[in-house]
C-alpha cells in the first residue's frame, strides 16, 4: 500500500466490510451542541444533517454521541447511555433519515469525555487514573479512577450505543479514541498510570479500546462499518507517541476495523484545532512539512499507509482541491475529512467535486480581539482565548444552520461566543 495511487475525489471507496462510500469526501465529526439538555436528538439536528446530506460528501460523521450523561464533551451532546425508549428512538430515526438522504452515509461517533468533562457538568469525572488535566482556570476537576467493574460496564455501553445506531438507521459508527477523551486517555502513559491489566504496557493501555471494538463488532455484525478515530500522537513528552499509534493501528486492522481516522492532540495540546503554533514537547517524530502544510496529519497518515492495508481518513486543515487530490494520489489517505468549512458552507463538497479550486478559510478574517489589541494575540493566553472564540463562531454557525437552515455571514466572533455561552448556560440550568 506504500506506492502512489491515482484516485479521483469522486471515486467510490469500498471498505473491508463490503460497504461502499460514493466518493472520497467526508464531513468530519464536529460537536453540534443541538440536542436537548437530556441528550435527545432535535429537529435542529435533522435540519443540519439534511443540509449536509445534500452537500455532496460521501459520508457524514456525527459529533460526539456520549455513552454517559455525566461525562459530556459539552452541553447539548446526544446521549445514549441506556436502552432508549420510543421517545428517544423516534428522534434518532429522524436524525438518521435526514443524514442518509441522497445515498450519503451517516456514521455515529460514539464517545465518553473522561477527564475532559467540564467541572460544570461533573466536578469529579471518571478516568483511567486520578491524573488531572494540566490546564489553568479550574474548568476541569480532579478525576476519579475507574474500577474494573465500571470499565467493563463502559465497554458494554459503547457496544449498546452502536447497536442502537444501527437499529435507528445510521449506516456506521466511529469509536472516538483520540483528542484526550476517555479511550484516548487510556492509551497515554501520562494519563493512565494504572498497574492492573488496563495500564502499564501498551498492550494493557490499549486493552479497553480493543475490547470496545470486539464488543461493538459482536453487537452490529460483520457487514456494518466500524471506524476508530486515533491520535497519531498526543504531542506531549512521555505521552502516546507515533510508534505507539502505528502499533495500535495494526492491532485495529487485525481486529477487523473498516476505517481509521488519523488525528492528534488533546485539550492540553490541541493539535486537532490547528497545527499552526503547535510545539511538540519531546522528540516525537513530526515531519517538518506537517506544520506548514495545509493538511495537519498527512505526514503521519502517509507513514502509516506504508505499513497498513486498512483505509485511512485524514481530517484537519483541508481547503484546496489540490491538497485533497495530492493526499489521495500520494497514498496518504483514502478518505478526506472536511470540518470547519462546512459550518458556513454545507454545499462545499459538491462544489469541490464540480471542480472548484478551494473552500473558504474563514479563520483568515476572524478574530475576537480588534487590531489595536493585536499585541494580546501575540502572548500565549491571548492566542488561546482568540482560538477558542473562533471555535465558538463555528459552533454558532452550526446553530444557525440547524435553527434557520442557513449560515450567518454577518456574525461576529464576539456574537458567536456570546451565543454559545448563552446556550450552554440554558442547557446546564435545565439539566440541573
Amino acid at each position: 500500500m506504500g506506492g502512489a495511487l491515482t484516485v479521483a475525489l469522486d471515486a467510490p471507496l469500498t471498505l473491508p466490510c463490503g460497504v461502499t462510500i460514493k466518493n472520497r469526501l467526508a464531513k468530519g465529526a464536529m460537536t453540534e451542541g443541538l440536542a436537548t439538555a437530556q441528550g435527545v436528538a432535535t429537529p435542529e439536528l435533522e435540519r443540519l444533517y439534511g443540509l449536509w446530506s445534500s452537500g455532496g460528501a460521501g459520508m457524514l460523521l456525527t459529533g460526539n454521541v456520549q455513552i454517559d450523561r455525566d461525562h459530556l464533551e459539552r452541553p447539548g451532546n446526544v446521549i445514549i447511555d441506556r436502552e432508549p425508549d420510543e421517545a428517544a428512538l423516534a428522534p434518532l430515526r429522524k436524525f438518521a433519515a435526514a443524514g442518509t438522504a441522497n445515498g450519503t452515509h451517516l456514521w455515529m461517533q460514539i464517545s465518553h469525555a473522561g477527564r475532559q468533562t467540564q467541572s460544570k457538568v461533573n466536578p469529579h469525572p471518571k478516568a483511567p487514573s486520578a491524573v488531572k488535566l494540566a490546564l489553568p482556570g479550574g474548568q476541569f476537576g480532579m478525576p476519579v479512577a475507574l474500577t474494573e467493574a465500571e470499565i467493563l460496564d463502559l465497554i458494554a455501553r459503547f457496544a449498546m450505543a452502536a447497536r442502537v445506531a444501527k437499529d435507528t438507521g445510521f449506516t456506521g459508527v466511529q469509536i472516538h479514541a483520540a483528542h484526550g477523551y476517555l479511550l484516548s486517555s487510556f492509551l497515554s502513559p501520562r494519563s493512565n498510570v494504572r498497574d492492573d491489566q488496563w495500564g502499564g504496557s501498551l498492550e494493557n493501555r490499549a486493552r479497553v479500546l480493543m475490547e470496545v471494538v470486539k464488543a461493538t463488532r459482536a453487537a452490529v455484525g460483520s457487514s456494518f462499518p466500524i471506524s476508530v478515530k486515533l491520535n497519531s500522537a498526543d504531542f506531549q513528552k512521555g505521552g502516546f507517541a507515533f510508534e505507539d499509534s502505528l502499533t495500535v493501528a495494526k492491532w485495529l486492522e487485525a481486529a477487523g476495523v473498516d476505517l481509521i481516522e488519523i488525528s492528534g492532540g488533546s485539550y492540553e495540546q490541541p493539535a486537532m484545532m490547528d497545527m499552526e503554533g503547535l510545539e511538540p514537547k519531546d522528540d516525537q517524530k513530526v515531519a517538518a512539512s506537517t506544520a506548514a502544510r495545509e493538511a495537519y496529519f498527512v505526514d503521519f497518515a502517509k507513514a502509516m499507509k506504508a505499513e497498513l492495508k486498512v483505509p485511512l481518513m485524514v481530517t484537519g486543515g483541508f481547503r484546496s482541491r489540490a491538497a485533497m487530490e495530492h493526499a489521495l494520489e500520494s497514498g496518504s489517505a483514502d478518505l478526506i475529512g472536511l470540518g470547519r468549512p462546512l459550518c458556513a458552507d454545507p454545499l462545499g463538497p459538491s462544489r469541490i467535486l464540480a471542480g472548484e479550486k478551494s473552500l473558504k478559510r474563514h479563520e483568515d478574517e476572524l478574530a475576537l480581539f480588534p487590531s489595536w489589541l493585536g499585541w494580546l494575540k501575540s502572548i500565549k493566553m491571548g492566542k488561546a482565548i482568540d482560538g477558542f472564540a473562533i471555535q465558538y463562531w463555528y459552533y454558532a454557525q452550526l446553530y444557525a444552520l440547524g435553527q434557520k437552515g442557513r449560515a450567518d455571514p454577518n456574525l461576529t466572533v464576539w456574537q458567536g461566543w456570546r451565543a454559545v455561552e448563552k446556550r450552554h448556560g440554558e442547557l446546564l440550568k435545565e439539566r440541573a
